[in-house]
This record gives C-alpha cells, structure tokens and sequence, in this order.
C-alpha cells in the first residue's frame, strides 16, 4: 500500500508556493507527496490498470491553507454545478456507470420483484381537525401518495390533494401540509426535483380550488393557523442570487404571520434576528389559540430557545415576546398547554428525556419586575427521567402519551396531567417503532401505527379512556413475514462500549460464513434507527441476504450522553462502532469481507466513506448515498454550516485536525485496493450538495488500484430523498441491488423473483 496522500501537505505554509515550484518535491517524501502541476496523469491513473475506463477528470493546483497546513483540492471544480466542465463530467461518469449496470442480468429480476412487493396499499395515520378526517393513501405504485378527507372516517373519502397530478414524471411531491382550525382551508407545500425550497398555497377543501395565496423561498418550517383561520405563521429567507438557488448558503430566517388574500411582500415580519443570522425560528400557535410558540434553533443542534407572546387577532401579538429559554442549554419540545401552565419535554438534566411544566404568565411577570439579570423560569417536574430514553411526548384526550426507546425499540407509556403512569399500551409486536397518538385534548380516540423490519405500516384506532385498541388499516403484501426473524444482539466497540444491532434474516438460518449481508447504520445528529419497514429490504431478505443495523454513538437511542459521544472530536467512535458491527457479523460467522456490503445516506453516506478509507480491506462492496465526504468545506454550501453542531468545523483549529483525520475524500491513499462502490447522489440535492459525491468519486477512481468497480451513479430532477417518486426509488434500489449481486458473487434463490 502507498503512503502517498496527495490531499495533505503536512508543511508549514511558508513553504507551499516553493512546494508548488519545486514540482511535487516535500521536506518527507516518505510521508507525503504534494499535488502540484504536471502531476494530473499521474493522480488521474490507477497504479494498475483496470477494465473500466472512467471520465478523465482534470487535476487542478488548488492549495488552502488552514491553519499551518496545506490542503490539497484537485476536484475543486467539480463544486460549480452548473459549469460545462462538470456536466461533461456528469454525463461522462453515468455513461459509465449505466452501461455497467445494464449489463447485469439480475438486475431485471430484481426490479419485477421491487415493483410486486411494492404494489400494495398503503394508508398513513389519520388525524382530525374541525371535525373533518384527514390521511393519505398510496394505492400501489402511485409515484406519490394522495391525501384525502372525509366527514366520518367510515365515509367515502375524497381526495383533497394529488401530487401525481402535478407534474408529468411525479417529480413534484407534497413537502408540508396543515389543515386549519376549522377544517375548510389547507395550506400545503410544493418540491421540485426532490429540492428543500418550498412554496406555499393555500386550498378551499369542500372545492378543491386553490387561493390566490402563493409563498416562496421557504425551508426548514412548518406553517401554524390563527385560531380565525385567517392566516398563519410561517419561516422564509430572502431570496437567493439567481442562478444559485441550490448552492447559496441559508441564514437569516425570519418568522411571518401571511393573511389569506395578500401578496407575500405585504407579510407581516413577526421574528427576526440579524445580530445571530444562523438563529431559526418556528412559530406554534397553542391549541387554545391564546398563545404563539417561537421555536429557537441553530442548525441542527439539537439545543434550542423558547420565547413566547400572546395572540391578538390578525396574526397580531398583544404583548412583547418573551424570551422563556435563552440560553443554547438543552432541548425543550413543547407538548400543550392548560391555561399558562405550558407542558415541555426536555432534556435539561436529564440527559435520557423528562416532562415539565412552566407556568409562563407567573414567569412573564417575574421577568418584568426582575431588575437584575433574567431569571431562570421554575420548572416542575410531571415525568421524570426513567432508565430508557424519552423519545417524544403528546398531548391527546387530557393524557400524556409518552414514547420510550428500550434498546431501540419503541413502548408507550400513559400518563395522567399530574404525571402518574396509568398504563403501558400493550403493542402487537415488541420489535416495533411507533407514530402517532395525536389529536385535540379532548379527543376521545386517537390513532397510532406500528411497523417493524417485516411488518408494513399499520394503523391502529386507540380508546383512550379503555386503553383498547383495534386495527384500522392493515396493508397485505405478497410476503411472507412467517419466514424471517428478527433478533437483536450486543457486540463491544473498540473502547469497551456496548453497542445493540438488530439482524434479520431467513427463519432458522446458522452462521456459516458466507451469508451476504448488508450493514447499514447512520450515527448521528441525534437520530436513532429504529427497527423500519422497507420494501428494498424486504427484497434483500428474499435474496437470500442478511440486514444488520446497528445503533451507533450519534444517534439518540440512549439519550444525549449516547449522541455526543458521536460528535466533533469524539466523531471517530461513530467509525469506531460501525467497524466493531462489521467485524462482528464476521467474528460471529454470520458473513466474510468478500461478502459483506457496507451502506449509508447523507451522514450515513459519510459513515461508509469513513469506514471503507480506514478499513478497505473489510468490506466487499459499499453504496453510499448522498454523502458529506468533503468535511473541510461542508459548512460552505446551503445549509451545511448547521452541522457543525455535530460535525465541528474545519474553522477551528483543534476540530480541524479531527475532521482532517477521517475526511472521506481527503483520505483516499494512491494505489490502495478499495471495494467495490457505487456512490449515488442527486443532481438537485441541495440539502448535501452533490460536489460532496463528484469530488469523492473523482479522487476514488484515481486512487484504486484494482480491477473492482469504483463508480457514481448520478440521479437527475432528484434531490437529497425526500418525496422521490416510486418509480425512481425502484429503478434506484434495482441499480444498488443489482450492482451488489454482481460484486458480491450472489446467486438469486431459485424462482425469484415469482417465489
């Protein structure tokens, strides 16, 4: 393996312009090399020869200097999206890799079978507002699901918004709605192309017919009716240069208050704060309509503010807003209120989840009496922390529906307003995630669904004064989930900590060292993976694979210890975790390297890209979707810079060098042998900008040595995932599958895909 790392010149600065001079020469050449003109063949050229010919990507003598050190960045260029440079790049690299994965012949199979599995109907949970009945339903293979309403949820529905109708490819998908107090009027989100950038509309449900109403430049925010059902509230940014709407940095949100009726630019400026332009705000009337809740955030720090103002008709404030929470300090989620006694979830204390309550008047007039620094309100605690982690907390029937992480896996607790425990809700299967429980406090049902790795969603009716519950709506699908079993194990990382991983494969099937398996996890900003029902899963499943998914440090399984032992300088634990999952399932016997595929999204995509430059000889294959692969420029594009939070920043001279030390596309070494990978991203991604992927590829193909595929996949009209069509979804998981049967050496069971 060559130590040669042409992405660091570790020199003081002073010495880089002769670096660059003396054509590659160092002070350590045993340690590094530098990239400097007249080496482009050189980086652009696998030390051995391999069967795929991919795009020639030109090399540049792009140097920044951070911190003392000088950093090489060859594919700079391959940033500007929109160049005739990159889309050359672009159409060169699918060419290569769509006529590779033509040429697989299961790959028909297993799109036949993605499409079969697919094709069954599918409800979403129903919630209530102003009497009417709301929910979605998908009938099959619909490339989004259609949202209907009903006057009695035994009633024929009708259907009060179809996507599909929107655009010709379904590429234009329903990115927020919220039903008015009253139950007449919708306001709903539109996406293109897979895109954040929302705009709003408004639609008369009893017609059909849309509004005048029409808002842009909206992201990051949910939209909240006056108790008039005149207007609502709502985050936007000003906006973007043209020609960079998908790249521009995000700052400066401002909270609006819109009347139904006007112009976007007559909206009523309600929240700003341009002295902290990454602060963002989102509004929250109470369900009494007495109060506006102004969520703090930045970024995606899971800490955040509270301030507060009373309402006044029109969307008006009656009072001055109070800052409740104003210090970066915890989490706290609101869940309702009785009068001025607010109920939160927080973490303050509690690293693992509790409920208080603040009794915001009290505390209003004690901050305007106070003379000295603002005091800290009182809290009182209704349920306190238990030895699993709180994960959410609703309000419904005059009951605190309280939702609990046991080792990942999901129960739900009932409690009184008083904060004492009635029941706990007996589920109809105990490796399960669950949603719901919604609805007004003085609802006398609710609903919730249950999903698990082998059981699609399915959504239960609750009595909440008899705790029963029945089955509302229960998809069938062509699968037999008698076949599988799920079981969840514990394996130790490198430092000694447990960590749980849930395995699901064929019923009865012993470790015999050759299962495909396919790893997959995320590790990070405080999300946990819970077990989750998925239909390319289950087509794995049928292919006689392995799924394994473990509950890495990042994630919140156990809290807020758990997640920041995952973040900035301790990110390396995350690494640390996913490699001690991998060498497990081999330890075990369940799978060897040859056979063991890798895989991971947006900060999972980070995950892989980590795992297989520090350790490319213990995996087979790897599929990393949309990807931070670039740690050093991250916070440069869109709203990467909210990930500092978790990530750190590369502006910071300690958290720096720890970015440095596991950077995907900074630790790609010359003439190392690297699995088989298909990186996949989307040419409308403005969440993780797709250059994060076209860099990483582009130093990958020139760094391989091996005859195994290395190659990119690029999406077009598609964005970071949310509210992709079907259709592309089966045609993307037919690609991914497909090029693991071929690297992996799989052979279909007999019959598939019909069996």
């Amino acid at each position: 393996m060559s130590k040669r790392q042409p992405l660091l010149w570790s020199v003081p600065v002073c010495c880089l312009l002769a670096l660059a001079c003396d054509r590659g020469q160092t002070q350590n050449p045993d340690e590094t090399d530098a990239v400097t003109e007249g080496e482009d063949d050189d980086l652009n050229s696998p030390t051995t020869t391999s069967r795929w010919a991919y795009p020639e990507a030109r090399v540049s003598p792009q140097v920044d200097d951070l911190h003392g050190v000088g950093v090489a960045d060859p594919y700079r260029w391959l940033e500007d999206l929109d160049s005739e440079e990159t889309r050359a790049w672009v159409e060169a690299e699918n060419a290569v890799t769509f006529s590779y994965l033509e040429t697989i012949e299961e790959r028909a199979a297993i799109q036949a079978k993605l499409e079969g599995l697919w094709n069954f109907e599918r409800y979403g949970t129903p919630w209530q507002e102003g009497g009417r009945f709301f929910f979605t339903k998908n009938d099959g293979l619909q490339n989004q699901a259609v949202y209907y309403w009903a006057d009695k949820l035994d009633a024929e529905p009708k259907v009060l918004l179809d996507p599909n109708a929107l655009s010709e490819d379904g590429t234009t998908a329903v990115a927020g709605l919220k039903v008015s107090d009253n139950g007449k009027l919708v306001a709903y989100a539109l996406s293109d192309a897979g895109s954040d950038w929302k705009r709003w509309k408004v639609r008369d449900i009893a017609t059909g017919k849309d509004r005048s109403d029409l808002l842009e430049w909206s992201k990051f925010t949910r939209v909240s009716w006056t108790p008039d059902n005149k207007g609502f509230f709502y985050g936007a940014y000003d906006p973007p240069t043209e020609g960079d709407e998908f790249e521009q940095v995000n700052k400066n949100q401002k909270l609006y208050y819109h009347k139904l009726g006007a112009k976007q630019s007559a909206d009523k400026l309600i929240y700003a704060d341009p002295e902290h332009p990454e602060r963002q705000f989102g509004g929250q009337v109470s369900e009494d309509g007495k109060y506006l809740i102004i969520d703090v955030s930045v970024g995606t720090d899971v800490r955040n503010m509270l301030y507060f103002a009373k309402l006044g008709r029109g969307g008006a404030l009656s009072g001055a807003v109070v800052k409740l929470i104003d210090q970066l300090e915890a989490t706290y989620s609101f869940i309702g209120n009785v009068g001025s006694e607010f109920y939160f979830f927080t973490n303050l204390d509690a690293p693992r989840g509790r409920v208080v309550k603040i009794d915001v008047d009290a505390y209003a007039k004690t901050l305007a009496s106070s003379k000295a620094e603002a005091p800290a309100p009182k809290l009182v605690e209704v349920i306190p922390q238990d030895q699993h982690t709180l994960q959410s907390v609703s309000f419904t029937g005059g009951r605190l529906f309280a939702r609990y992480m046991v080792d990942a896996k999901n129960e739900v607790r009932v409690h009184g307003l008083d904060g004492k425990q009635e029941r706990v809700i007996e589920l109809p299967e105990p490796i399960a995630t669950v949603y719901g429980f919604g609805g007004k406090q003085d609802a006398k049902q609710t609903f919730y669904g249950l999903m698990s790795f082998t059981r699609p969603y399915t959504i239960y009716s609750y009595d909440i004064a008899t705790g029963q519950s029945e089955p509302w709506r229960e998809p069938t699908l062509a699968f037999d989930a008698s076949r599988y079993e799920t079981n969840q194990v514990f394996y130790e990382s490198k430092d000694g900590t447990k960590v749980p991983m849930f395995l699901v494969h064929k019923k009865g099937l012993q470790p015999t060292g050759d299962a495909p398996t396919y790893l997959y996890a995320y590790g990070g900003f405080n999300i946990s993976l819970t077990p989750r029902f998925s239909v390319p899963d289950l087509v794995w499943l049928e292919m006689g694979g392995i799924y394994a998914q473990p509950n890495l440090r990042g994630g919140g399984e156990y809290g807020e210890a758990w997640h920041e032992a995952g973040t900035k300088l301790d990110k390396q634990n995350v690494f640390d975790d996913f490699i001690g999952a991998a060498e497990y399932l081999i330890d075990s016997g369940w799978t060897n390297s040859e056979k063991l595929a890798i895989g991971g999204r947006s900060n999972g995509g980070l995950l892989v890209g980590a795992a297989m430059t520090q350790r490319p000889e213990l995996f087979g294959a790897v599929l990393g979707g949309v990807g931070v692969m670039d740690m050093l420029r991250f916070h440069l594009f869109t709203i990467g810079w909210a990930w500092v939070s978790d990530y750190g920043s590369a502006d910071d001279a300690e958290q720096f060098q720890a970015l440095l030390d596991y950077s995907p596309y900074h630790n790609l070494v010359d003439g190392t042998e690297y699995p088989a990978t298909l990186i996949y991203t989307a040419d409308h991604d403005d969440r993780v900008v797709p250059s994060h992927s076209f860099k990483f590829a582009a130093r990958l193909q020139a760094a391989h040595q091996g005859e195994d595929p290395v190659m990119i996949r690029i999406e077009t009209k598609a964005g970071h995932g949310a509210g992709k069509p079907t259709a592309k979804q089966i045609e993307e998981w037919a690609d991914l599958w497909g090029f693991l049967v071929d690297q992996l050496d799989m052979t279909l069971p007999e019959g598939f895909p019909e069996d």
